[in-house]
């Protein structure tokens, strides 16, 4: 089956690969770099210090193991207030949900969902509760997008990799400020970020820090319809809804590195992010036909606190042979702390649920990572490695509602513990067979054990060992010292979250087939995936180049969401369900105009277009897509670089929706998204800049459609989240 899928994209890579070449045949002649003739040679070559020639080191272009590196210029950029915004412009990559400017939204690579996508900080998983919007851009000194997967990072990473790296390098004496303000109609904020770091003989530290407040508000409307099993309507009714709050969030990233007697270096590493919210919502219901909802109105008011702390010392100590050993022991933990209050009315306005619902976790753990690398004559650098980890996990959820007469009051009392255990040991082999053939060989074995229990459901064991052979390989074309091929065979998997194997539900307000409770399956198992990448690139110079790529993936024990009536309760269950397989194509290009038209303007530009295809096995078509995958996105963009004091630029982002078939009942449908992000930069002096940039200008509404069909009949609900333009201005100044 896998063969017209690979027939297919390959054929597709080959047509890309002629329009590619087609394009850049009228280049000017430039010094092509220069590629490492050895794995050990690499690995001096990147400490060269970056002089702006086109022979410095260039991890895109001459890492064996694929990656795109995203640097802190780019970080810069837009003024970004989330990574989310970053991440957004970055090839094959797509945010769902979430808010143009505001963050929140889910973070894919291919175009896949929750859990294909691995995020990483400092190359380890990232603790219980991390989100990548809890993390300023003004702290990160680079993010590595990796898409084929490495034995170093865990394999979990069906879809790829995204390696966030906090700022960690101290060169000089640095003090700097940013003061951020950003406003819409429906949301404005602001922000203080400082940075602090000098060097002390033998010791360097730097603390960063960003604190940021806000308020929201949010109107959204929500259509129901449905029809009988002869398809004649039965149901119709509106929903409005607003919800408006505050929110407060501070981050800490302090590091102090020393340098031992000796040459050793130890560093102590920290992350610490405190976060609180609270709003307010009300829903109100307009029925026209059919059976109105439970509650006709409906009043919510969350209050959350959340904290995530993590640390880390790492000591690193080199031979004289060229072997190195790098050695990590980690803590982190989180809480989180939720009071939820909901109050419902019937349609003469007389309360019918008065529910508080009070919820915790918390979450401590323990890591240790290590890795040893040596070279091996002159053409191998082998590395061994290990990581391990343990987390304990508690949780509680009491509900007390207010006795009502009529009507049945909930008093529960929810609690359960979980220990869970990581250990993988790896091997890899990075090879200069030649000087313009290099293999990455990798193999890696990783255990993950599950135990949990409670006091509504039996003690649970869980336990998976994936075995991940890795092959990656970099072929610098004959006769040509500026293109290259790359391809990857891989062995990844997704393992299950906490949270969809502990059996206890997540009760919905409007129950319904399309608004279903949530509860866990403690028989679930992970998903196991084949991958296969192939890629070319051409290199024009510095900063210039233009790509192709193709991947397929079959995911086998492919986990979808069941919904299914259990006694008088619409749930939905997550279970394994046979095979699923995702290919797709990918292009890329970056290039200053003047390459082409040495008389043009000093312009940059940058384009990227992602389409991707799957289908499930057992899920009848058509539409049968893996679940919330985005079939098409795009990017353009461009920076004008006005004067040595004023830039200018631009991007507009595009993503396709359309329907998606999840299982032989449920259905959903999304509309097209457009973005489009302006800035402009104001140099004052080596010191101070002023940053200006408009979010979202085109302010396009987006649309969601969930539908149920069985024998009774199809309901259906349509949601509409307007937008609106948001304006940013960043001052800094060092100090």
């Amino acid at each position: 089956m896998a063969g017209p899928f690979l027939r297919g994209a390959l054929h597709t890579l080959f047509v890309s690969l002629m329009c590619a070449a087609t394009a850049v045949q009228a280049q000017a002649a430039a010094e092509p770099p220069k590629s490492p003739a050895s794995a050990t040679e690499a690995a001096a070559v990147q400490k060269v210090e970056v002089n702006g020639s086109a022979d410095q080191y260039n991890p895109r272009r001459d890492d064996t193991a694929a990656k795109i590196v995203v640097t802190q210029e780019e970080l810069a950029r837009y003024g970004d207030t989330t990574l989310s915004d970053v991440l957004k412009r970055q090839p094959g990559i797509t945010v769902s949900g979430g808010n143009a400017g505001r963050g929140g939204g889910e973070i894919r690579m291919r175009g896949l969902g929750a859990g294909y996508t691995q995020i990483l900080l400092n190359g380890e998983p990232a603790p219980p509760g991390f989100t990548l919007d809890s993390l300023p851009p003004s702290q990160v000194e680079r993010i590595e997008i990796v898409r084929a997967a490495t034995a170093e990072f865990s394999t979990q990473a069906i879809a790829g990799t995204i390696n966030i790296v906090l700022k960690n390098k101290v060169t000089a004496a640095q003090r700097s400020l940013k003061l951020t303000v950003e406003g819409a109609n429906t949301f404005s904020a602001s922000a203080l970020d400082f940075q602090m770091s000098d060097k002390l003989d033998r010791m360097s530290y730097s603390l960063g820090g960003n604190l940021r407040t806000g308020a929201f508000k949010q109107d959204s409307e929500r259509n129901e319809d449905g029809t009988d099993a002869q398809g004649r309507p039965n149901l119709l009714r509106t929903s409005q809804r607003h919800d408006d709050g505050r929110f407060a969030a501070l981050t800490l990233t302090p590091r102090i590195n020393w340098t031992l007697p000796g040459g050793d270096t130890l560093s102590w590493q920290n992350f610490l992010t405190l976060n609180q919210s609270h709003w307010k919502g009300s829903q109100l219901w307009t029925s026209q036909s059919g059976e109105p909802p439970q509650y006709l109105s409906s009043q919510t008011q969350p209050a959350e606190r959340f904290d995530v702390l993590r640390s880390d010392l790492n000591w690193v100590r080199k031979f004289e042979d060229g072997s190195k050993l790098d050695a990590k022991l980690g803590f982190n933990a989180s809480r989180r702390h939720t009071d939820f209050r909901q109050q419902g009315y019937d349609a003469a306005q007389l309360q019918t649920l008065d529910a508080v619902t009070l919820s915790s976790a918390n979450d401590r753990g323990f890591t240790s990572v290590g890795k040893y690398s040596t070279p091996l004559k002159a053409e191998h650098t082998l590395g061994v490695g290990w990581e391990a980890g343990i987390g304990h996990r508690s949780e509680d959820r009491v509900e007390h509602d207010r006795p009502i007469p009529g009507y049945v009051a909930v008093d529960s009392d929810e609690r359960y513990t979980a220990t869970l255990r990581r250990l993988a040991v790896y091997a890899q082999d990075e090879w200069a067979v030649t000087p313009k053939l290099s293999l990455y060989l990798g193999l890696r074995a990783e255990t993950l054990k599950t135990d949990s229990e409670g006091n509504t459901f039996n003690a649970i064991q869980n336990q998976s060992t994936v075995l991940s052979p890795l092959l990656q390989v970099l072929w610098k074309l004959p006769d040509s010292k500026r293109d290259q091929v790359r391809f990857a065979l891989t062995r990844t998997y997704k393992a299950p979250g906490i949270n969809r194997l502990i059996p206890r539900r997540y009760t919905s307000i409007y129950n319904s087939p399309i608004s279903p409770d949530n509860q866990g399956n403690p028989n679930l198992k992970p998903e196991l995936a084949t991958g296969l990448d192939l890629a070319f690139e051409h290199f024009f110079g510095e900063g210039a180049l233009v790509s192709a790529a193709t991947y397929l993936r079959r995911v086998d024990d492919f986990t979808r969401n069941d919904v299914s009536l259990v006694g008088d309760r619409w749930i939905s269950m997550p279970i394994n369900d046979g095979r699923a397989r995702t290919h797709g194509i990918e292009l890329d290009a970056k290039f200053p105009l003047q390459l082409f038209f040495k008389a043009a303007p000093a312009i940059d530009l940058r384009a990227n277009f992602a389409r991707n295809w799957s289908s499930v096995d057992k899920v009848p078509g058509p539409n049968n897509r893996l679940a919330d995958q985005t079939p098409l996105s795009a990017n353009v963009g461009l920076d004008y670089k006005w004067s040595a004091a004023f830039n200018v630029g631009g991007n507009f982002t595009y993503k396709t929706g359309g329907p998606i078939r999840l299982s032989e009942n449920s259905s959903t449908y999304s509309t097209i998204k457009r973005e489009m992000d302006l800035y402009g930069l104001w140099k004052f002096d080596a010191r101070s800049q002023l940053r200006v940039s408009a979010v979202n200008v085109l302010a396009q509404p987006f649309t969601n459609v969930s539908q149920y069909t069985d024998a009774s009949g199809t309901l259906r609900a349509t949601s509409v989240y307007p937008f609106s333009v948001m304006l940013r201005v960043v001052y800094e100044i060092k100090l």
